[in-house]
């Protein structure tokens, strides 16, 4: 299958902990997406596109002419954690998976592909207003939050925001106040957990396509386990320009945070030290990898919590 890969996987992969390794996989893709079609029977119709900022996605067809979604991931991305989410959800609230693990397997290891029902990726919970967005987010994500599986592969909420406290000593000098906070927060989030769920891990609007068996099903999930208000945390900021650009300021955000608390009887308080936590590193890494504008909106935000 001969192809280039979009635009934005390539970018996304170079802003990685290791984007030599990325860079080879990239090198790859042709030969593996072909490998995968090849493997599941099925036809390519045309890659996703913009597609993904971890993953390839390319729209395909069964023989019988049903529709189907081939998603390639590289190995840093633990595509084995998601299907084995996406397995536990049964396609409860998330994407169903179509194909075996052996298939995954063909080759005695898994090839980072997943075979997912069609969904329909042009039309997310983004082309909704606002208000009847959040709505929806709410109830897709609700039915995520399960137990999660004995023996699961997961990580959780600490481990993963422990890994990700690295990317701090990056911090130019007017962002460490903000740093300080949120080491804070998380420091007091871990030390008394609330209770443990299975997690999307990276929940917002745009990760929850229309769906022909349910009205909105969520994608993308980087699956772990712990606090509900940590998997509400990216949600708070979902449209940040449009917050960024009422007049409602630092009492909108907030609004916001208690609102989605409120709507989904979790914490305040918990949820607003997660959605800050996460602001700041995303935002400081946005600023490390070069997307100031990014990184200076989400550290405005962290500002107003």
């Amino acid at each position: 299958m001969a192809f280039e890969p979009p635009e934005r996987l390539v970018r996304a992969l170079g802003e990685t902990p290791d984007p030599s390794q990325n860079t080879q996989w990239l090198g790859r893709l042709p030969e593996l997406a072909g490998k995968a079609l090849a493997r599941r029977g099925v036809l390519a119709q045309r890659v996703q596109a913009p597609g993904g900022r971890s993953s390839l996605v390319v729209l395909v067809r069964y023989p019988d002419g049903s529709p189907a979604a081939l998603k390639i991931a590289p190995p840093g991305a633990r595509p084995d954690r998601e299907r084995a989410a996406l397995d536990h959800w049964a396609g409860f609230g998330a994407v169903r998976v179509l194909d075996t693990a052996d298939a995954a397997a063909g080759g005695g290891e898994d090839d980072g592909a997943l075979l997912l029902e069609r969904l329909q990726p042009e039309v997310s919970l983004r082309s909704l207003p606002d208000a009847k967005a959040l709505l929806e987010a709410a109830g897709t994500i609700r039915r995520l939050w399960v137990a999660p599986p004995a023996d699961h592969p997961f990580e959780t909420v600490a481990e993963r925001t422990g890994r990700q406290c690295a990317v701090f000593t990056t911090a130019p000098a007017q962002a460490e106040p903000l740093v300080a906070a949120a080491l804070a927060a998380r420091e007091e989030l871990v030390a008394l957990p609330g209770e443990e769920a299975l997690l999307h891990g990276n929940f917002r609007q745009g990760k929850v396509l229309a769906g022909e068996r349910a009205p909105w099903l969520t994608v993308g999930p980087e699956p772990l386990v712990g606090d509900r208000e940590y998997d509400l945390a990216r949600l708070c900021r979902d449209r940040l320009e449009d917050q960024v650009a009422t007049s409602a300021g630092a009492s909108g955000a907030r609004r916001r945070v208690n609102r989605l608390a409120d709507s989904l009887e979790v914490d305040r308080d918990r949820l607003r030290g997660w959605t800050l936590f996460r602001a700041v590193e995303s935002g400081v890494r946005a600023l490390a990898a070069g997307r100031r504008r990014d990184g200076e909106l989400l550290l405005e935000f962290a500002g107003w919590l």
